[in-house]
């Protein structure tokens, strides 16, 4: 747990910086919630953690990714208040943890875990696209929706051959996907 709070801090800061020094095709990284989601689920996922514990693990990380950030930020003369993502980080980041832990089965939970993950990247990519593309550009939201849908595309291939393990993935990232572009789309009209 200690490594996967520490990797997320360390993390969490260094996008701080990043966000000043990305190229402006990758430059969202550092401050979208799929790329977040990739650090999270990869501290995660190198852990190999049971269930329980992936879920405390995902917990973690995103909320040590944010105070990461918000430490460092203000270290630098920009502070900023991120309870609204440190609240966020605390719901959804169970879900990622075990969505991590899960990927690597080829059952049920292998499915699962790729609907979760696959539909935050293709609701950001969507968000992306939709919403912010005038300020952001378009490449990195390209990107991230396409890695969700190869991560999509993999599971089912390696799915057992019947029809709902691998309907499965494919619904529950469409589900996913869109509750997450309804959710930020709401969370982007409250800053406003």
């Amino acid at each position: 747990m200690l490594l996967v709070a520490a990797a997320s801090l360390l993390l969490g800061g260094a996008t701080s910086f990043l966000q000043t020094v990305l190229p402006e095709a990758v430059a969202p990284f550092a401050n979208s919630a799929s790329g977040w989601t990739l650090l999270t689920a990869g501290a995660v996922a190198l852990c190999r953690p049971r269930t329980a514990l992936a879920a405390v693990l995902g917990a973690v990380g995103f909320v040590a990714l944010v105070l990461g950030y918000q430490v460092v930020s203000g270290l630098r003369g920009f502070p900023t208040d991120e309870t609204l993502f440190l609240i966020i980080g605390v719901v959804v980041g169970p879900f990622v943890g075990v969505a991590a832990a899960w990927l690597r089965h080829r059952d049920l939970r292998g499915a699962l875990g790729c609907g979760v993950l696959a539909g935050i990247a293709v609701g950001e990519a969507a968000y992306g696209l939709l919403v912010v593309l005038a300020t952001t550009g378009w490449s990195y939201w390209t990107a991230i929706g396409v890695t969700g849908l190869v991560l999509l595309a993999v599971t089912v291939r390696r799915a057992p051959r019947r029809a709902a393990a691998r309907l499965l993935p494919v619904g529950l990232t469409i589900a996913v996907a869109v509750a997450f572009f309804v959710s930020y789309t709401a969370i982007g009209s409250l800053a406003l």
